[in-house]
């Protein structure tokens, strides 16, 4: 659909987004943690030993013991710093660099990360509650790079975001735009695209997740909708 650049727009409460920089560096980390031990097993290990297995979660299934690395319920969270390719843990990740410090800038450090968790979380059993017999694995960031999105649109939708459309045009779009169009196709394609292997449900869920929780973690005095801008 599109490929976000860049946003014109300041951090005004904290000199840098030290936990943005840092959630980055752990998914990075983790990608290549793997990426050493061999991608192909070591990668299917780590999705079965951290991912999220609604089965497991929901104690229809267990896990073999080899297998079993944290807590069925610490999954929640740890599915969400594993990525599949490289293309996998790219595209969340610069979702995350364009929009997280903003968010960051909006709710502090600390809130700020647990912003990230629950939203992680949210999307994680948003997936396990809508397929709770599957014994397919979850990973990756984006249902907490969702509700990353989300609380940029509602904090900042008269921002313009340069997004490159159709992947060779760079345009510069009102967030409302084009963030709300991207949560609006997350939505549709939950309703439609039943059989695809992207998890739309994980979207949705730190999407609802996100959208809530910046109202409530916001700074006290940090406007919603751009107001007093």
């Amino acid at each position: 659909m599109f490929i976000p650049l860049h946003d014109h727009n300041p951090l005004r409460h904290v000199l840098r987004p030290y936990v943005t920089w840092g959630l980055i560096f752990a998914n990075v980390l983790a990608f290549v943690v793997l990426q050493g031990a061999g991608l192909g097993e070591a990668v299917e290990a780590g999705a079965f030993s951290f991912g999220l297995i609604p089965s497991v979660l929901f104690d229809i299934r267990d896990l073999s013991p080899e297998l079993i690395a944290v807590p069925e319920q610490a999954t929640l969270v740890t599915y969400s710093f594993l990525h599949g390719d490289i293309w996998h843990l790219g595209g969340n990740m610069l979702f995350l660099w364009v929009f997280g410090d903003n968010v960051e800038d909006a709710l502090g450090h600390v809130k700020f990360l647990l912003f990230y968790l629950l939203s992680a979380a949210a999307g994680g059993l948003a997936y396990a509650l809508l397929a709770p017999n599957s014994d397919m694995p979850l990973i990756g960031a984006s249902g907490a790079v969702s509700g990353i999105v989300a609380a940029y649109v509602m904090l900042h939708p008269r921002v313009r975001v340069w997004v490159l459309v159709l992947g060779r045009i760079p345009l510069p779009i009102p967030a409302l735009w084009a963030l709300g169009a991207w949560i609006g196709l997350q939505f549709f394609n939950l309703v439609t695209d039943g059989d695809s292997q992207v998890a739309w449900s994980a979207h949705v869920g730190g999407i609802v997740a996100g959208a809530a929780l910046v109202m409530a973690l916001r700074r006290r005095g940090v406007p919603l909708f751009d107001k007093g801008l």
